[in-house]
């Protein structure tokens, strides 16, 4: 058989052990929010039937979706299983299946991969895991505020400065019904989306070319140009709402969307939100599922698109046949945060290494002697290794180096006789000798 050449599909990544580590920091810090604030977690399949999934996304996300070919037929068949696309609608369509077993309102998280037939590039991968966390069964903006918090509370513990950006689908109904396009709301959003990729003079044209008349563009340039506080914002949205723009067009649907932002905006000075919000006309986020509040993240320190992003959705579960629940979630990009958190040196240093101290092994009866030790302090919650081979000291310092072991113990004859552990912290290198016994003592000197 000819050797292969080891590969992975395009796209995909192999985490190491200083990769998982770092990830697992990240995972557990969003885990402990969404705990603090009392959502509980859940799983579904990594596969899905087709039909859950399409139909959901727009025309662009149902092109990105990975289909599985059916296998073991004799005859060719369509695909009738994809791989998840979010983790939102797999939820949507689990709260309808396990209606009778949960409690509304329902508030759950979920971190687990995802897959779409992107194109790969910086900070966009085909594989990669979201972080979400939604509430459903509740109209109430006490939970967009709660998802604000959340985001505040996140990055605050890791140390990444954010903006939180804000917007309302409401708002961006209103944009189309003002501008005499009130068919166009999807292919008004998704050139909208765009804005921060191609600009305005090509979400212009992409307008154009689904036959948005020029005085309908004009009207949404006007929109988009608008700067100032959220209070400047708001009163030069109302009235344009009122007939105030070029077409002397009322939308009550974007003055029900401004009514929303003031009251969630409200909310969050109430709460003292740390992280810099903003109301931002320019953001759409092109999922068709979106009705009420819709949010996005960005790094302040670093360059890499969204980090975060979600939004409020009135009837994602009446398509699998329970109409009318309302929900409202957010998605924490991992991948993305690690690469911020990689390009920031973030991560903490302790991170490094699992093992805080290493029992170096000069033979069988010194392997004997610290194995009674080791077990212990395992026991006591610390993380201990055995090197497993009595070789050169040398050579296991340089084991403990390369793995960034702080802590060495080196017990030989003597130690033995005097029934003594000897500890060395390789940063400073302070000794000191413990009773075999002081396993407190062992602990607090290996802090």
């Amino acid at each position: 058989m000819a050797i292969q050449k080891p590969s992975i599909p395009k796209g995909t990544r192999d985490f190491g052990q200083k990769e998982m580590a770092r990830r697992n920091y990240i995972f557990d810090t969003i885990r402990s929010v969404f705990r603090s604030f009392g959502y509980q977690q859940i799983e579904t399949p990594a596969q899905e039937n087709l039909s859950t999934l399409l139909g959901k996304y727009g025309e662009e996300g149902d092109k990105l979706l990975f289909r599985i070919q059916n296998s073991g037929e004799k005859v060719a068949l369509p695909p009738e299983k994809g791989l998840r696309y979010d983790l939102t609608v797999p939820f949507a369509r689990y709260v309808v299946q396990h209606q009778s077993e949960i409690s509304f309102p329902f508030k759950r998280y979920q971190i687990q991969p995802v897959w779409r037939a992107d194109r790969p590039q910086k900070g966009r991968y085909r594989e990669f895991y979201q972080c979400d966390v939604d509430v459903i069964g509740t109209t109430s903006q006490v939970n967009e505020l709660e998802l604000v918090q959340m985001v505040d509370a996140v990055f605050g513990k890791l140390g990444v400065g954010v903006g939180i950006h804000i917007n309302n689908r409401k708002v961006l109904t209103g944009f189309a019904e003002i501008a005499a396009a009130p068919d166009k709301v999807v292919d008004i959003t998704v050139a909208i989306d765009k804005l921060d990729k191609i600009g305005l003079e090509k979400v212009e044209e992409e307008m154009a070319s689904k036959e948005i008349s020029e005085g309908g563009i004009a009207v949404i340039r006007q929109i988009l140009s608008l700067s100032g506080s959220f209070e400047e914002k708001l009163c030069a949205m109302r009235a344009l709402f009122q007939g105030g723009s070029a077409s002397g067009l009322v939308s009550e649907t974007g003055l029900a969307g401004l009514e929303e932002l003031e009251e969630l905006f409200g909310l969050i000075r109430a709460a003292g939100v740390s992280a810099p919000v903003e109301m931002d006309l320019s953001l759409a986020r092109g999922l068709n599922y979106y009705t009420g509040a819709i949010f996005e993240v960005k790094a302040l320190d670093w360059e890499i698109g969204s980090i975060c992003g979600g939004g409020r959705y009135d009837n994602l579960t009446g398509i699998f046949g329970l109409p009318g629940l309302s929900g409202v979630g957010i998605s924490f990009g991992a991948d993305r945060i690690y690469d911020v958190l990689t390009g920031l040196e973030l991560f903490p240093a302790s991170l490094e290494s699992a093992t805080r101290l290493l029992f170096a092994v000069m033979g069988a009866d010194e392997l004997r002697y610290v194995l009674p030790v080791a077990k212990a302090l395992r026991e006591a919650g610390l993380s201990v290794e055995v090197y497993p081979d009595a070789v050169k000291l040398r050579k296991q310092f340089e084991y403990a180096e390369r793995k960034a072991i702080p802590f060495i113990s080196i017990c030989g004859s003597s130690e033995i006789e005097a029934s003594t552990v000897n500890i060395k912290n390789l940063e400073s290198g302070e000794q000191k000798a413990f009773e075999k016994t002081d396993i407190p003592g062992m602990l607090n000197f290996l802090k």
